[in-house]
């Protein structure tokens, strides 16, 4: 039975491990993004690494998971640190790229003033790098929460082979009320979840206003929509010559009322000896965190015979036939995201009145975990779909999951970075009486271009997850089983649920090295792309 009580703590303990993880991925995400800019070769491995660990589903990660946390360190302490990692797995990522990516396109002005200034770490990251840090993690605070609540059903109970773990939370809940077939305990648990998701969507939508208001570089707090502009030409004309001069006032002033008897030099020296010994301490947290990764994934390889390796090697043509089918629909799905995006992220950041009102909707719909709701609309729906011919209606219902799982990375990313185009080419477009279509092209893709890589990049990562659950999803309803012909993920859900965890770890090895392929021709490059030609804040130094 349920309780009440019991619902609501166990909602509470889940929205209290996803924000804390969130919380992790920030902080981690400033000190790896900061090395990624004083290191190139920590760069070029960096941002594979993200885009192969970032790709790789939850369930990829069920080995590791099992080695290192439930068999190792084991009891509850073990089973909760494993969950925890899983969720922090599905968190992260996104908030680590969108972090680098304002790293890397901090204008080259405030690099040199702080430069000038001679800032140590800790100055530079408090008032250059974190600052202008803020508007990205606004952004993509709303996927990460909705990809950590995706994932929560798959993170507080999971299951290997015939053993089954599971951690106090609300998936915990849902899943043994689903099993069960007590459908109120389901209803009252959702009502939880949507009672918290609709409380922190709020919270995260007034930080993200007030992050673009505050960090953002001269951007309208309120863009408005004006159906045929008139501008006045005196008042514009006037605005465009006096904001320079108020920027060069406020610059002077600062520099000529800034304390000049501070021991510059000395806080200089200090502040790059604390940084060294930072950077030393985390390449060592570092180091030791990964050999112990790797002495226990070498430990795992050496004790698979050969004879499976065998078996493994002529599973290969399989797995990357089964890949090439799931990069079909992720390229689908992904499509579907930036189209959507472009023309619905645009009208609502041009539309105060209708985006108080979708923003929070689609806020609200992104959050709120699939798996805990798709059963009832796969209920409602299957009959229609059986009626389609072969699997069509599987692909139907695998698109629609990995769409739900994933759209919101590039919409909100691009929803954020139309609100943080400066206030001047706002001006420059009315004033040129730019149509929908010359913005679009002319102003509003270079100018999102950043938030755009970064959106599509998680996009495309993150798709996956929404292919995981709907690729092989026995018991869905009604004992009856979602599967599709043939899929990557598919296969790594069988391997799971079988207990086959030296085929899933071969697979997931396989699918591993092909991203990283396209991380490092695809990912990395039109982000060097984005920094170099498409950083829109820039323009506002250059006039």
């Amino acid at each position: 039975m349920y309780g009440g009580l019991l619902i609501a703590a166990a909602a509470l303990a889940t929205f209290a491990r996803v924000l804390a993880m969130m919380g992790l991925s920030i902080v981690t995400g400033w000190l790896l993004g900061y090395a990624s800019l004083k290191s190139k070769g920590f760069e070029s491995a960096y941002i594979p690494a993200i885009a192969v660990l970032e790709s790789v589903p939850v369930i990829g990660f069920f080995p590791l998971v099992l080695v290192i946390f439930v068999t190792r360190i084991g009891g509850p302490l073990g089973v909760e640190l494993a969950a925890d990692f899983l969720v922090f797995d599905a968190v992260v990522w996104n908030i680590w790229v969108g972090i680098y990516q304002a790293f890397k396109t901090v204008p080259l002005d405030l690099q040199e003033v702080a430069e000038n200034y001679r800032f140590g770490f800790f100055r530079k990251m408090r008032f250059l790098y974190i600052p202008y840090s803020v508007p990205r993690i606004a952004a993509n605070l709303f996927p990460s929460f909705a990809d950590g609540m995706f994932y929560i059903m798959v993170s507080e109970v999971f299951s290997v082979g015939v053993h089954t773990y599971q951690v106090f939370g609300v998936g915990t809940l849902l899943a043994s009320y689903t099993a069960s077939g007590y459908f109120a305990g389901v209803y009252y648990s959702l009502l939880a979840i949507a009672v918290g998701v609709v409380g922190f969507m709020t919270l995260f939508r007034y930080f993200a206003r007030v992050s673009v208001a505050k960090y953002g570089l001269d951007t309208a707090v309120q863009i408005r929509h004006r159906e045929r502009p008139v501008p006045r030409r005196g008042a514009t004309t006037w605005s465009t010559l006096a904001r320079p001069m108020r920027r060069l006032s406020r610059y002077a002033s600062s520099a000529i009322l800034s304390p000049m008897s501070r021991p510059l030099r000395s806080v200089t020296r200090r502040s790059r000896r604390t940084s060294r010994m930072v950077a030393a301490l985390g390449y060592a947290i570092a180091a030791a965190i990964l050999g112990y990764i790797a002495y226990s994934s070498y430990q795992l390889v050496v004790s698979v015979p050969a004879s499976t390796w065998s078996s493994l090697l002529s599973d290969t043509p399989t797995i990357l036939y089964a890949l090439a089918v799931d990069y079909g629909r992720v390229i689908l799905i992904t499509g579907a995201s930036f189209l959507i995006s472009i023309f619905a992220g645009y009208y609502l950041a041009t539309h105060v009145r209708a985006s108080s009102i979708a923003v929070p909707a689609v806020q609200t719909i992104a959050a709120f975990p699939p798996p805990a709701y798709f059963p009832l609309i796969y209920m409602a729906t299957y009959r229609y779909m059986d009626a389609l011919p072969g699997t069509m209606g599987a692909e139907i219902y695998v698109f629609v999951l990995g769409f739900l799982s994933t759209f919101y990375y590039v919409f909100f990313s691009f929803w954020m970075g139309v609100q943080s185009i400066p206030m001047e080419f706002w001006e420059v477009m009315e004033n040129y009486r730019l149509n929908f279509w010359s913005r679009l092209r002319r102003v509003i893709l270079p100018a999102t271009l950043p938030y755009l890589v970064s959106g599509i990049s998680s996009t495309i990562n993150s798709a996956w997850g929404g292919l995981m659950v709907g690729e092989y999803w026995p018991g869905i309803a009604q004992g009856r089983t979602l599967t599709v012909s043939v899929g990557l993920m598919k296969l790594l859900d069988i391997y799971v649920s079988q207990g086959y965890l030296h085929r899933a770890a071969w697979a997931s090895l396989i699918f591993g090295a092909i991203v990283a392929v396209y991380s490092l021709l695809f990912t990395e490059r039109l982000m060097n792309l984005s920094r170099s030609k498409y950083v829109v804040e820039e323009g506002i130094y250059a006039a």
